[in-house]
């Protein structure tokens, strides 16, 4: 190696040698979608722990940070980003709000976006989750999509030839695919696919008989919303690559998937792979199948933890109406519209239950109340119902809620649910659980979205979140679920600060059925 690059194999002299026998030595391998702001961790310390795991580079969507700051947000990932040797390439976020129905915190058109063409690091259109407006043909969102050749899908469930229309417009990819059909479909009309696994994303064993070699190059891996507590615990592309493996997918195909097939999606020619000319990032790992990271190799030279460095932490807009009792009630009942929760997924299925508002929560039924308070300009709150969270007593609360980021709480009475959104105000953004007079919070000073703090003191309050949350009956990873309880782009139906929204029929609806 020299100057960062791969002179080649061979019988050569060093002015520094590592003796590595006994190891196997792998590109540096790449995450083909992440939003690093669902780590809970600022850049810097996403970095440091991916790192250790053998990632040199992460194709990083700043959709969430954009959707609370703004174009300040995507200026925070770059100048942060800057500070570690992770490669943090970004793909600028292509709907900010996810929808025209959507307010958060602000709105970025083509022209905002264009501002950062040609800027290191900017590499492409991130995710088109606005799949009606490609379809209607939405004059600025075919603005954004000239901007760059590189262009990501979001599209679940979209098929025939609402698909052929979809790519048709330049959408190159998609990482939503649950189920094998979706994504070979999506792959034999050219798509490359991204089979994700995060925190309750988990799609790695459905859709890994899609891979073989013909489709590798085709394929790679991402890990979307992982939260640092999962990064510590199991890995990043790493844990991708051994449970691949351990479902019978062949090594190298694995490795390839991690490394040149991502790499190639993006054409990033200068990595990807250990060749002369190319970058001399990779890792050394113990043993293939096993693939315990030892040590891993950034242009060349040993990354070395440097430590905690305090970040940055852009402001957190929080103008919000903290509701009270009356802007949460609900009267009525018969036949009500029901989220409910998919273990494993992020998508809901659109329940039908009869209901009795006054006998809400229904603990038995495990129908509860989730409310969604608006954050930036102090409009109200939303009420829906949700079955699936587990929760016996208390309430949990939090200011990441994809994407618009308003608050969103689901708890079992509420008392609970508004001194459970009460926290998080006082915070200026943050997760929260409450119980009787128990309370354990996370602090997310940088946007509502992130921690200062160190990633291990990050896992080490999550672990307690999540225990005290555990107590109360609720189902594992209780907080990612809730962050996607607003997400308006994933099927079936979600709840907003304006109410109940059905994503079938793109629209506001009634809690009760009519």
């Amino acid at each position: 190696m020299k100057d960062g690059r791969v002179v080649g194999f061979g019988e050569y002299r060093g002015v520094r040698e590592y003796d590595l026998s006994g190891t196997y030595v792998v590109p540096g391998l790449i995450d083909a979608h992440v939003h690093i702001e669902s780590s809970l961790l600022a850049p810097a310390e996403y970095a440091r722990l991916v790192l250790s795991h053998g990632t040199t580079t992460v194709i990083a969507d700043p959709h969430e940070i954009a959707n609370v700051c703004g174009a300040a947000g995507i200026e925070y990932v770059l100048t942060e980003g800057a500070r570690t040797p992770l490669d943090i390439l970004v793909m600028l976020p292509s709907c900010v709000p996810a929808t025209p129905l959507d307010a958060g915190g602000a709105v970025l058109t083509a022209r905002d976006l264009a501002q950062f063409q040609g800027r290191e690091g900017v590499i492409g259109l991130a995710e088109v989750m606005n799949v009606p407006g490609v379809l209607s043909g939405d004059e600025d969102l075919g603005a954004k999509l000239d901007l760059f050749e590189v262009v990501d899908g979001h599209a679940p469930f979209l098929s025939g030839n609402d698909l052929n229309a979809y790519i048709y417009a330049g959408v190159q990819s998609d990482h939503e695919c649950t189920a094998l059909p979706e994504a070979r479909e999506k792959l034999l009309r050219g798509m490359y696919i991204m089979i994700r696994e995060g925190s309750t994303e988990k799609n790695l064993r459905d859709l890994l008989p899609l891979v073989d070699a013909c489709t590798a190059p085709r394929c790679c891996f991402a890990t979307d919303d992982r939260h640092a507590d999962m990064l510590a615990r199991e890995g990043h592309i790493d844990d991708c690559i051994k449970k691949a493996v351990a479902c019978g997918l062949d090594i190298e195909q694995a490795i390839r998937m991690a490394t040149l097939s991502a790499a190639e999606r993006f054409g990033l020619h200068d990595r990807g792979a250990l060749a002369p000319g190319r970058l001399a990032d990779f890792c050394v790992v113990d043993d293939p199948d096993r693939f315990r990271v030892l040590q891993t190799f950034k242009r060349g030279a040993e990354v070395v933890d440097a430590g905690y460095l305090p970040p940055a932490c852009p402001a957190s807009p929080m103008r919000v109406r903290v509701p009270e009792p009356d802007d949460i009630r609900i009267t009525g009942r018969g036949e009500a519209r029901v989220i409910g929760i998919v273990p494993g997924q992020i998508t809901t299925r659109g329940l039908r239950c009869s209901v009795d508002a006054a006998r809400i929560p229904d603990i038995g039924r495990d129908i509860l109340k989730a409310v969604v308070t608006d954050r930036y300009r102090e409009s109200g709150s939303g009420v829906g119902l949700v079955h699936g969270f587990g929760l016996k007593e208390g309430a949990i609360a939090g200011s990441v809620s994809h994407d618009s980021h308003n608050i969103v709480a689901v708890g079992v009475g509420d008392a609970d649910i508004l001194r459970a959104i009460a926290e998080v105000v006082r915070l200026g953004g943050g997760l929260a659980v409450v119980s009787g007079n128990d309370v354990t919070v996370l602090p997310l000073e940088c946007a509502g979205l992130m921690s200062a703090l160190p990633y291990d003191e990050v896992v080490r309050r999550l672990a307690a979140l999540e225990e005290h949350a555990r107590r109360l009956g609720a189902i594992e990873n209780p907080f990612m679920y809730l962050s996607f309880l607003a997400l308006t782009v994933i099927p079936e139906l979600r709840v907003t600060e304006r109410g109940v929204f059905d994503v079938g029929s793109f629209s506001d609806v009634t809690l009760f059925c009519r």
